[in-house]
């Protein structure tokens, strides 16, 4: 019987194909041909982009809204290194991502070869791990090493660089090293038991307690959880980054606006699955307090304690956790003093931005624009955001009713993320709405991937808040120094031609009244939209007070 011949390309794709990857993102690549046309043989579609950095970032999509990690395939050399951005953000995120790069052929290796470069010395310090295959034989192998890697424990972006020699041999598929069979544990592991007793003590005392929960409770499935805790509790619940959605707005424990009142009046905070970083003031007074007592939940110790102590840290599947925390609580408590408390504050602050959010004026107040897309959209809809000011306000209009749907760059606060992620939304979710909230700066990144929206037939409408400046840059020198450097863009820059130009749909909007209509005409187009809204430049977000003034 003939012996059953393969390419290093088409090892690597069935392995992508066993491990049921149905996609895999990159920008066309010659060190990569093998692989491509592995991909095309086991069904895997190839989806190309304009830019490497939006096929990275589209990789971390994927892998946001379907818990599965994304596969980015990057040619040697500027490919690897266009895709860096993308690389660092999926790492900064924790988020689970595989990418394979091409490199020169090892025979070729310090002899000046094409787009040669130090690949791993490169990635190492942004992958959680960066491995090179010199084997045909191994490249099976080490492609599911590099899926148990980027899974386990905390997950993250690894590594896998495959030489174009490597990928091009032919050997008979006997030779190829295939990892054993079976599938990697699902196991959870659970919280300490002696620290579930200590957290719920604590937690029984508690006359103040707050909930803050963030993306590891989106990586952990743990939505459910968190609301059963939340109602035995009565505890208010803040979201922020994945997290976001794990309970619905309407939920009576929801509360985004009274955040300040919260954290500065909290006698307990139980953090869950989020970092005491920038967005939390590093834990430090006075957005929380020093008398404050902590309970964090993570993956991994190492995240836990970061910028302050905490009374009690557990480390383990967050739901997990949660949920043996509840069960230890026994009967529900009664908070309903401190909530009406909050309650009034949230109250407060929504009445505060309900005047803005119905602004008749022109050019158009952001929170007006915010308050007619989320009047559009369905409740199962992705909203994803790309900039600066206009998504800060776009987070206090927006919010997700299911998680996972919200997607931003998170602490990266990466700008040009936004367009890879929609794709990747769009691809895993066609039948769903998906909205682009952009910046006209963070537009001018990866906005020709609006080509790649056409091009694929992928109708994802675009919202730009054009007020034709970098304005988290520009109000802030001139609050400090008086003046801006560097900060201008050209005003009313008609970024719906470009998209109209790719065979899209585009709209400019100049008065209020206008928005909603021209989102309606963007939906029902069938095709990628972009609705290019002027809006007023002389408008400061505070991030101190998180308002406009």
């Amino acid at each position: 019987m003939d012996e059953v011949m393969a390419h290093g390309g088409l090892l690597v794709a069935e392995m992508l194909q066993r491990e049921g990857v149905e996609i895999v993102f990159t920008l066309s690549a010659g060190h990569l041909a093998s692989v491509y046309d592995g991909c095309v043989r086991r069904g895997i579609r190839v989806m190309d982009f304009r830019h490497e950095q939006s096929a990275a970032h589209a990789a971390e999509g994927w892998a946001k809204v379907t818990r599965r990690p994304g596969v980015a395939l990057l040619t040697a050399g500027p490919g690897i290194t266009d895709g860096v951005t993308g690389i660092a953000n999926a790492y900064m995120a924790g988020s689970p991502m595989i990418v394979i790069g091409g490199a020169a052929p090892i025979a070729q290796w310090d002899k000046g070869a094409l787009q040669e470069l130090p690949h791993l010395d490169l990635l190492r310090p942004i992958t959680k791990w960066a491995r090179s295959v010199s084997q045909t034989q191994r490249l099976a192998d080490y492609t599911a090493m590099a899926f148990r890697e980027a899974l386990a424990g905390k997950p993250g972006p690894v590594f896998l660089e495959c030489p174009m020699d490597v990928l091009n041999n032919i050997i008979p598929t006997s030779e190829a090293v295939l990892p054993p069979a079976g599938e990697r544990t699902p196991a959870k592991p659970q919280g300490d038991p002696a620290r579930i007793e200590q957290a719920v003590a604590l937690l029984q005392q508690a006359a103040h307690p707050v909930i803050f929960a963030g993306t590891t409770v989106w990586w952990d499935d743990a939505a459910a959880p968190l609301r059963a805790l939340a109602e035995r509790l009565q505890a208010p619940v803040f979201l922020n980054g994945s997290g976001r959605g794990s309970l619905p707005p309407d939920h009576p424990l929801f509360f985004s606006r009274a955040r300040r009142t919260a954290l500065g009046g909290a006698d307990v905070l139980l953090l869950v699955g989020t970092k005491l970083d920038f967005r939390l003031n590093f834990g430090q007074p006075p957005l929380i307090p020093a008398e404050t007592k902590l309970i964090w939940l993570d993956t991994q110790a190492q995240d836990i304690g970061v910028n302050r102590a905490a009374e009690v840290g557990i480390t383990g599947d967050v739901g997990a956790i949660m949920a043996q925390i509840e069960h230890g609580l026994g009967k529900a408590a009664d908070h309903s003093s401190w909530l009406a408390t909050l309650r009034e504050a949230e109250e407060k602050g929504r009445e505060a931005e309900e005047a803005l959010m119905r602004s008749d004026a022109t050019p158009i107040h952001p929170m007006r624009l915010c308050r007619e897309l989320r009047d559009i959209l369905a409740h199962d809809a992705y909203v994803v955001g790309d900039g600066g000011d206009i998504v800060s306000y776009g987070g206090r209009v927006l919010h997700a009713w299911e998680p996972g749907h919200w997607l931003d760059a998170g602490p990266m606060g990466t700008l040009g993320a936004g367009p890879g992620f929609a794709i990747a939304a769009k691809l895993a979710h066609p039948e769903k709405q998906v909205a682009l909230l952009l910046g006209d700066g963070s537009f001018g990144l990866n906005g020709m991937e609006f080509e790649t929206m056409a091009r694929h037939n992928l109708p994802i409408v675009g919202v730009i808040g054009n007020d034709g400046q970098w304005a988290t840059i520009k109000h802030p020198q001139k609050a400090m120094l008086g003046h801006s450097t560097g900060s201008d863009l050209a005003p009313g820059i008609r970024y719906d031609r470009m998209v109209e130009a790719f065979g899209g749909h585009g709209e400019l909007v100049e008065r209020p009244e206008d928005i909603r209509p021209a989102l309606e005409r963007a939906f029902a187009s069938g095709k990628p939209a972009c609705v290019n809204v002027l809006t007023d430049p002389n408008v400061v977000y505070n991030r101190m007070t998180q308002v406009a003034v």
